[in-house]
């Protein structure tokens, strides 16, 4: 039972509510253990994250796409000048001034006009710049499309762990469930057979035929065996609300769990008792890292790439409200612009030597998650085939420890055996009962992470 409440509360609680489940007439929500873990893939609120982590991923993967894609901007301002410089070009000859006939000295003096001055801009202007330009080459834009692209991938990656996750999560509360129930029936069965006996020996007792330790020492064991069935079935209360908390139910929600133990049981041993093979490139966990290796690789090369020039054309188009008289802006230009750099006093080397620092930490990290997926296998197998050797071995002991509660019930009231090995005998059932149980769960367990590990769900 430790081990029962020590599973329980490492269970991973997720979930979100869906429609579209069998369903009874009576509300009652039918679920085989596929359908809850589909249920909870469709609802899981870490499942609709790492979606939306992809779909950001999607958009960065388009927003680097932009950048080398054509850029058009359009920029307006506003200005007031306060005080307009003007231009004088000096006195003029005024044709019209000058008098008919003969013209003199002083006549042609007279028509020179000083001449007015030339505004060199308005007082009040809006322009707008219009500018169209396009990237022409850059290494690190090159380096970083590939970039978002794998960083995409992971995140798709990402999203089939966190489902797998899901899967055992559900799993593990399912095969909880079902023990717990399992477990409550046959305490229930043993109480029956209990009280009735207790109530015998009260009646014996009252016609004199019997000690009242008896009756004390049959009752002490009526009473254990009800704190078990209170116990158990409080802990699969508990059990149905975190199986739907990570189906994303209404605690209200009536469910019920049609899939059954013994069948779990036989899958298990025809899938795992002999060892199956395990290809560690295809665990979601390795091609996750490996995934950041080529990151860390392609942000090595995205360093290396600033020793790179980059080139870009524009186009450029100019307008003014309200123009000058002498008006020297160019209306249209088209341009190429080339950044070359030279010398950055050491910052490059630096940062090339730290992202070459960095893949070597990845490429050792990888080889170090691949070693622990392989122990993770080789640990879970084990586990599942000692589990499955206990299960056998319990198995057969809850049988017989059975019927040597049986028996001593019989011998009991026959009167041939005392009340303290009645009493021996049923606490030797219950701990068989217990190991039984536990062995289940440990079983179920084991099976429910190889599954995991070996994407068979």
């Amino acid at each position: 039972m430790k081990l029962i409440r020590k599973y329980f509360l490492t269970i991973i609680m997720l979930g979100l509510i869906h429609e579209g489940f069998s369903q009874g007439n009576n509300g009652v929500l039918k679920l085989s253990i596929a359908e809850a873990q589909e249920y909870a893939l469709q609802n899981n609120r870490n499942v609709q994250t790492s979606r939306i982590d992809i779909d950001i991923a999607t958009k960065q993967v388009k927003e680097t796409v932009a950048i080398g894609l054509p850029q058009l901007n359009l920029a307006g301002a506003y200005q007031h000048q306060f005080v307009i410089p003007e231009l004088s070009f000096g006195p003029y000859l005024d044709v019209n001034a000058l008098p008919e006939g003969f013209l003199t000295k002083d006549d042609i003096l007279g028509a020179y006009k000083e001449a007015p001055p030339v505004a060199l801009g308005v007082k009040n202007n809006t322009t707008f710049d219009f500018t169209l330009s396009q990237l022409i080459f850059s290494g690190e834009y090159i380096v970083g499309l590939h970039a978002v692209k794998i960083i995409k991938q992971v995140s798709e990656k990402a999203l089939t762990k966190t489902e797998d996750m899901t899967k055992e999560g559900v799993a593990g509360t399912y095969y909880l469930i079902l023990v717990l129930g399992e477990s409550t029936k046959v305490l229930k069965e043993s109480l029956t057979t209990i009280d009735k006996t207790y109530n015998e020996q009260v009646k014996m007792h009252e016609q004199g035929f019997n000690e009242d330790t008896d009756v004390d020492q049959i009752k002490i064991s009526k009473s254990n065996l009800i704190r078990l069935i209170t116990a158990t079935e409080a802990q699969k209360e508990v059990s149905e609300k975190l199986l739907k908390y990570q189906l994303g139910m209404d605690f209200s929600q009536q469910i019920e769990l049609t899939d059954s133990i013994p069948g779990f049981i036989r899958e298990g041993n025809l899938q795992y008792l002999t060892a199956p093979v395990y290809n560690v490139s295809k665990s979601i966990d390795y091609q996750i890292i490996n995934d950041q290796v080529s990151v860390s690789s392609l942000l090595l090369k995205r360093e290396q790439s600033k020793w790179l020039p980059t080139l870009s054309g524009f186009y450029r188009h100019h307008e003014q409200t309200n123009q000058p008289s002498f008006n020297f802006a160019v209306k249209d230009l088209v341009g190429v612009n080339l950044n070359f750099p030279i010398f950055t006093s050491g910052q490059r080397t630096s940062k090339i030597s730290q992202a070459r620092f960095n893949l070597d930490k990845s490429t050792i990290n990888r080889e170090n998650v691949k070693q622990s997926l392989i122990l993770e296998f080789e640990t879970a197998l084990t586990a599942y085939q000692t589990a499955y050797r206990n299960f056998t071995t319990n198995s057969e002991t809850i049988v017989l420890s059975k019927k040597i509660f049986d028996k001593s019930i019989i011998k009991f009231q026959e009167g041939v055996s005392s009340s303290f090995e009645l009493s021996q005998n049923q606490s030797q059932f219950l701990t068989a009962e217990s190991n039984y149980y536990t062995s289940v769960l440990n079983l179920l367990s084991a099976k429910s992470k190889l599954d995991r590990i070996l994407s068979t769900y």
